[in-house]
């Protein structure tokens, strides 16, 4: 799905991410503080203010409230104009209350900020900005104009200028800070929700992949058997009918409908590997596994296997675990997008480690996106090139994180750097050719320990019906 679709896919969910009984619940708690401030500072600190017009305020607010009890279900979920109309009620209401109570010398102006926060965590940036400046606006006139707080001595209470500009100052900074820091938080953290959701149906299909392959191999592996000696009857009596040519033809199409039934298994069987004697493989036959949807695609990938200096020459054995596969063909695929002509692929393993490199003659990673390589939704990942290479395709950068984030959970870890082989420097000294991925595990978390000391697997188990 390119960028801009998923985007407009995140704005058009955020109309529906609040809830109204939220709205009310919250503007209960505010009704119950503006109750207890205006009682407070009437009946304890004797200030004379006029509580009719406080009052009334507040009351419209009490009738809101039993009007959205009233009107709508419990469930409610607000539009995006529903709440925004909600959001700008409540900043008129508490504005209008910090008129008749001192404008900014109330300290509780600071409150306008709360139904502005709101906005920029589930309404779009349209009615952020509406709000925002709604909010600025109203606070700003009160600055200027609003009815003084008087002490029960006739003294106005009132903040030096100085000080009520340095106020309106840092509350208008709060309000553009506080939008801009929980809308980019919020944003952030719902692409990462979405991303890490792409992860698990990957991983998800991965698995009902291999499954499905489990039941062909078994499938295969027990009509084998009956197969073969269906083929044996039929030349035999193929053999026995030289001399009856009309059930000659029949014994002859038993025989190649047995053949038949072996290739169908056969080609079927490429994709089963879930035999308990292939649960294990070794590292080179599971990386290979990994890149055979992309070895016929116009570029060449050469595997290079072997030891580092302290490693035995026996491959170890490691896991074939969906999550490696299904990462590591990721990252393959991504080589081969952008490669070139060749794409290397270097598997090496150490008493303590397996490694794997994974490298490209092509232009490499950006410089300006490097640091970022592997969080999802990147959206200029090599300059340009998303257009050649992918016709269609804005690189988004999902299949990356899908890729880092199966990898390491499945204990590996990875870096992005580019090689100065092919290409060149740039400006600030990074590399500018031939991406390099290199994945690195921990050997105990992928093998059982050396090849002699492995246990015996046991007889293959009866696969769960999975229709």
């Amino acid at each position: 799905m390119p960028t801009s679709e998923i985007q407009l896919l995140q704005e058009q969910q955020r109309s529906n991410w609040v809830r109204l009984r939220t709205l009310v619940t919250l503007r209960w708690f505010a009704i119950i503080g503006q109750s207890i401030a205006v009682f407070m500072a009437v009946r304890f600190y004797e200030l004379q203010i006029d509580v009719g017009f406080p009052t009334l305020v507040i009351g419209v607010s009490i009738i809101a409230n039993f009007a959205c009890r009233h009107f709508y279900p419990e469930n409610k979920r607000l539009s995006e104009r529903e709440a925004s109309i909600w959001l700008v009620f409540d900043i008129v209401q508490l504005s209008l209350l910090l008129y008749l109570t001192g404008g900014l010398n109330n300290p509780f102006a600071m409150l306008v900020m709360a139904p502005v926060t709101i906005a920029a965590t589930v309404l779009h940036l349209s009615s952020t900005i509406f709000l925002g400046s709604l909010a600025i606006a109203l606070m700003s006139f009160i600055s200027k104009y609003h009815i003084p707080i008087v002490t029960a001595d006739g003294l106005i209470l009132s903040l030096p200028v100085l000080l009520q500009f340095g106020f309106w100052v840092a509350l208008m900074i709060g309000v553009v800070f506080l939008a801009i820091y929980t809308r980019q938080v919020t944003t952030e953290m719902h692409t990462m929700g979405e991303a890490l959701v792409a992860t698990q149906l990957a991983l998800a299909r991965e698995q009902k992949l291999t499954d499905l392959g489990g039941v062909v191999a078994a499938t295969a592996h027990e009509l084998g058997t009956p197969l073969a000696t269906i083929k044996l009857v039929s030349t035999e009596l193929m053999e026995e009918l030289t001399n009856h040519p009309e059930l000659l033809e029949d014994a002859a199409l038993i025989g190649s409908q047995a053949d038949r039934c072996r290739d169908i298994l056969h080609s079927m069987g490429r994709a089963g590997k879930d035999d308990l004697h292939l649960k294990q493989a070794p590292v080179e036959t599971v990386l290979r596994e990994a890149a055979e949807p992309h070895l016929d695609r116009g570029k060449k990938v050469s595997f290079n296997v072997g030891p580092d200096e302290e490693g035995e020459p026996t491959q170890p054995n490691i896991a074939r675990r969906p999550e490696i596969i299904h990462g590591l063909r990721n990252l393959i695929q991504n080589a081969v997008d952008f490669s070139r002509a060749e794409v290397i692929v270097d598997v090496m393993w150490s008493p303590d480690q397996i490694s794997v490199r994974i490298s490209d003659d092509g232009e490499g990673f950006p410089p300006s996106v490097i640091g970022r390589i592997g969080d999802p939704y990147v959206k200029r990942r090599r300059f340009t090139e998303d257009g050649s290479k992918r016709p269609g395709y804005e690189g988004m950068g999902l299949g990356l994180f899908i890729a880092k984030t199966l990898l390491e959970r499945s204990g590996a870890k990875i870096s992005f750097t580019n090689n100065r082989k092919h290409g060149h420097a740039s400006w600030t000294g990074q590399a500018t050719g031939g991406a390099i991925i290199d994945v690195a595990w921990p050997r105990e978390l992928l093998t059982s320990g050396p090849t002699e000391h492995t246990p015996a697997l046991g007889e293959n188990q009866p696969n769960d019906p999975w229709y």
